[in-house]
């Protein structure tokens, strides 16, 4: 049974798995499958480590009755809801979540209700214990994706489709909790909804004013309370729905017992007629008038708005104790730790006031796939969650500190913290907008993260990231933090009092090395040791770059974080004791070995240079037998800058994935610039100039996890960026 809540501030903490099986024409697309979690029974143990006091957990339609007739395997949600129970969790049961049900039926089909609840009565034969159900996750957001915007099957667009979408789930509700009840009377109907709302200029409040009528749709029917005097009967009867069909909610009320509520950066949206403003992929309308419908955090209106003054509004409307169902941001690591703070202390506050917020529950546990199409095709982004499934186990994010420290009442801290969300900065307007506005503005003064290498493209390129991401960061020169002076580098330290340190300075001249050993020594090796000894006296978190030249090249496969090192050259070498130093250390430095990147950013770079080539028709002299794995800057920064976060250490390789040799490279270089391919020609022997030996091999590879994307993409985004 669920813990028994007492009237306190604190609502309890829970989970929720992305599970959504939506049907695309006539694929099915399971994110439960994409996510491994089918053969991963000890994600349920990861899951009961957060401390979580109850699972929102799917027991699939679509999964487990395929087709029509069939016996149902229950092998495997049997041997998930004992794992949950044996950790002391309630599961929260759900049969469909986005889905039309299985292939035999569809949200139109006149037997979906029947159906569902069919199987509803099988599942509650089968754990009879359960007591916790939410049968349909959000009907009415299905309506609208599967009715009136086509997204989904039966892809209509549609008002007359949307109303017997809904009204077809609301019926599978009430029959299913029917059927479930015959076998356990205590069972208990947790009903989830977006939590939106509509606002809009003065000539569209008409339309704003049906949005939100109809925002409240699924928890006014299921109570009964869409009747004669309902501002929407009129719309339904308007629509050819038979009264009988609305009647049976009023004769058969099925109110929950909790109100699930799903609440997204894009749940409140603004309509505004003044389109002009707007870019033309913006525009839209509803026949009647022409608008552009966007996110309310993207506009600046007058009334007031926000997650405090939704859950305000649904109190006053019912009675009932309320969940957050799923609350989750899609973004930079900080961002999603501010996004769930942000909602935990509005809970909080509103319970203070005597609220009645029951549960918080963090939301994609395991992340969520596709949903940057709305998942309406395959091969969508992955966008991680409190576990990031890119490692070869879940690897757990910053995200699962933070909600531990919510299940067992503690406090969490963390810099990143004090600033705003992009939320709520004055430069997230469309229109009109303003860039006068400090990241910084209006939040209590952080600790900042210290970047050395103000000269260096990689430090500049990490304060740039920095500043879009709203990371409190302080740039510094050798002038300013020298690293071969002891003395420099702890009085930045007690001066700044960093959080983290990222070290992207250092010698990085390969050839010159050979000439200069001890000077790249200097700056590679007894720099990075002064700075290891600063932070451990400090406690601060230290982030570090090696390099693909510790290897020798000898291997015909991407070198992994745990090969053997044995460097070639000067430069090589220096990176290599530079490791050696940080592990003897024992500190948890984070050290990220790369490869020769690229930058959108400036051209002084070897793509910039082959780019200059091409376009002289000068020929470009190229190897095929070297073989690299380009990376592109801003991808390497922004996945640095969230491992930071999550506080990992340890030797970490990342690069784009996909290796190539440097003629391949180039032909796609030139490809790409419409520059004459037959430029590209292998060098003559004695026309290559002497200079540091290098490895024949140098791609990258990792045991650890693929977290940037394929080159072929790094390099869209990057001539995307130079046009």
């Amino acid at each position: 049974m669920m813990a028994k809540i007492t009237k306190s501030a604190i609502p309890e903490v829970w989970g929720g798995l992305e599970c959504s099986i939506n049907r695309i024409g006539n694929e099915f697309l399971d994110q439960l499958q994409m996510s491994g979690h089918y053969d991963r029974p000890d994600d349920i143990d990861r899951f009961a480590a957060l401390g979580i006091k109850a699972l929102q957990y799917p027991i699939l339609w679509e999964l487990h009755q395929p087709k029509k007739d069939t016996v149902i395997d229950w092998d495997w949600a049997k041997a998930q809801l004992a794992r949950i129970q044996s950790h002391s969790i309630t599961p929260i049961v759900g049969f469909v979540h986005h889905g039309s049900g299985p292939a035999f039926t569809n949200l139109l089909d006149d037997d979906f209700a029947t159906g569902l609840s069919a199987f509803a009565q099988k599942a509650a034969t089968q754990f009879p214990w359960l007591t916790y159900y939410k049968p349909v996750n959000e009907p009415l957001s299905t309506a609208r994706f599967s009715g009136l915007y086509g997204f989904w099957y039966p892809h209509a667009k549609d008002d007359v489709v949307f109303a017997k979408i809904l009204l077809n789930q609301l019926k599978a509700i009430v029959l299913s909790m029917e059927e479930i009840r015959k076998i356990n009377p205590a069972a208990q109907l947790i009903q989830t909804e977006d939590l939106g709302k509509t606002y809009s200029t003065p000539a569209l409040k008409y339309q704003a004013d049906f949005e939100n009528h109809r925002r409240w749709l699924t928890y006014d029917i299921l109570m009964g309370k869409l009747d004669r005097h309902h501002p929407l009967w009129d719309y339904f009867i308007g629509l050819g729905i038979p009264a009988k069909t609305l009647l049976f909610f009023q004769e058969r009320p099925c109110p929950p017992d909790l109100l699930g509520v799903n609440y997204y950066v894009t749940s409140e949206r603004f309509l505004d007629d003044t389109i002009s403003q707007y870019p033309a992929h913006l525009h839209g309308g509803n026949g009647r008038d022409a608008y552009v419908d966007i996110e309310v955090v993207r506009a600046k209106i007058e009334q007031p708005t926000g997650l405090k003054v939704l859950l305000q509004e649904l109190q006053s409307r019912y009675p009932i104790d309320i969940a957050l169902t799923e609350v989750h941001l899609h973004c930079t690591r900080e961002e999603q730790l501010r996004w769930l703070k942000q909602i935990w202390d509005t809970c909080v506050e509103i319970n203070k006031e005597g609220g009645n917020i029951k549960a918080f529950s963090v939301w994609a546990l395991l992340g969520a796939y596709g949903w940057n199409k709305l998942l309406t095709e395959p091969n969508g982004d992955y966008e991680s969650g409190i576990f990031d499934l890119r490692s070869p186990s879940p690897r757990p994010t910053a995200l699962a500190s933070f909600v531990s420290s919510l299940s067992t009442d503690q406090k969490f801290h963390h810099p990143v913290l004090k600033q705003k969300g992009w939320w709520q900065k004055e430069k997230r307007f469309l229109y009109p907008s303003s860039q006068n506005e400090s990241v910084f503005d209006a939040c209590p003064s952080p600790q900042p993260l210290l970047i050395i290498g103000k000269n260096g493209a990689l430090g500049r390129a990490f304060s740039l990231l920095c500043q879009q991401r709203g990371i409190k960061h302080r740039l510094l020169s050798r002038h300013e933090m020298d690293l071969c002076d002891v003395q420099s580098i702890e009085k930045n330290l007690k001066l700044y009092r960093p959080w983290a340190v990222v070290n992207a300075a250092g010698y990085a001249r390969i050839d010159s090395a050979e000439l200069e050993p001890q000077k790249c020594f200097n700056d590679n090796v007894i720099g990075v040791r002064n700075l290891v000894n600063a932070c451990k006296l400090f406690d601060i978190k230290l982030l570090t770059f090696s390099s693909s030249m510790v290897f020798d090249g000898l291997k015909n496969s991407p070198y992994l974080e745990s090969d053997t090192v044995s460097p070639l050259n000067t430069y090589g070498r220096s990176k290599a004791e530079a490791e050696k130093v940080l592990l003897e250390a024992e500190c948890k430095a984070l050290v990220i070995r790369t490869s020769l990147f690229f930058s959108p950013w400036n051209q002084a770079h070897f793509i910039g240079q082959m780019i200059s080539f091409l376009q002289k028709n000068e020929p470009l002299f190229c190897p095929d037998n070297g073989f690299i794995s380009p990376t592109y800057l801003p991808d390497l920064i922004h996945t640095a800058l969230d491992l930071l976060i999550d506080d990992e250490s340890g030797i970490w390789h990342l690069t784009n994935q996909g290796g190539t040799n440097w003629m391949e490279f180039a032909r796609e270089i030139a490809q790409r610039t419409g520059c004459d391919t037959k430029l590209i020609r292998q060098p003559l022997i004695h026309s290559v100039s002497l200079g540091a030996p290098r490895p024949s091999y140098s791609v990258l590879g990792s045991e650890k996890g693929i977290f940037l994307p394929p080159l072929t993409q790094a390099l869209d985004h990057y001539f995307t960026v130079r046009a």
